[in-house]
């Protein structure tokens, strides 16, 4: 599939896989227990990414894009395996899985495409020295500054992962009440 239409379509497959995921979930609450701290860990690397995030105007590589590429994916990675722990079901996590790779890493060269475009000096040694998705142990220095700008979160709207967490979770809470 082409990868420009990936992008497009991978807000809206995001919605089915929810979907699914929410109506053939079995949690509990040692599961919701386990998955919930690990997706909040998610929202969190999402959130500090979008504070170091100026789209298409710099190259981010300050913050968590030291240590990957890809924070912002990498964070919403963490948040479904929270998510699909708390739901226990793993052939939903196998689903999940296909998703990220069948929709993500497509995006994520598409991407990378793209900052080559943009940042045609730049973004060559920071592709050489940062890797596209899991994170590198230590952060990778070439004199970044910047430091988190809340106005950045705010302005991409990244509390929308804290809410969308705090509603499937409060579905899934739901199931177990009414089982």
């Amino acid at each position: 599939m082409n990868k420009a239409i990936l992008q497009r379509l991978r807000v809206p497959l995001g919605f089915v896989t929810a979907i699914l995921f929410l109506v053939f979930s079995q949690p509990s609450w040692q599961t919701l227990a386990i998955g919930v701290p690990i997706a909040l860990i998610g929202v969190a690397i999402r959130a500090w990414a979008s504070g170091h995030l100026r789209k298409n105007a710099e190259l981010a590589i300050s913050g968590p894009y030291a240590y990957t590429r890809n924070p912002l994916y990498f964070g919403s990675f963490v948040l479904a395996i929270g998510i699909v722990i708390g739901g226990n079901s793993w052939w939903l996590a196998i689903l999940l899985l296909g998703f990220f790779l069948a929709v993500y890493l497509p995006v994520m060269q598409a991407e990378a495409a793209h900052m080559h475009v943009l940042f045609p000096n730049d973004f060559a040694e920071y592709e050489q020295n940062v890797p596209l998705f899991l994170p590198r142990l230590t952060a990778w220095s070439k004199g970044a500054t910047a430091s988190f700008d809340q106005r950045l979160y705010l302005k991409y709207r990244e509390y929308r992962a804290l809410i969308g967490v705090v509603v499937v979770v409060g579905i899934l809470a739901l199931k177990i009440v009414l089982r």
